[in-house]
């Protein structure tokens, strides 16, 4: 018994596959490029939460006028 020859829509929805599954590589790869820049730089990984904390200020002179006053 021999197969029929597939039909054209089976070669267009495989060429959109491919398509879309590259497209998704290359989503994840940028993710994951981006992800592996940030740890090598050494960049603070803690997330914002609309708090002030004295490790993010930039040092400043003790006798600064606009020098921000933190509470330990």
């Amino acid at each position: 018994m021999a197969f029929d020859k597939p039909h054209e829509i089976y070669k267009r929805r495989f060429s959109r596959n491919v398509g879309v599954g590259l497209a998704l590589v290359c989503f994840v790869a940028l993710v994951f490029g981006l992800t592996v820049v940030k740890m090598i730089r050494g960049q603070d990984m803690r997330a914002y939460d609309h708090v002030l904390r004295p490790n993010l200020i930039a040092p400043q002179a003790p006798d600064a006028p606009d020098a921000p006053k933190v509470q330990p």
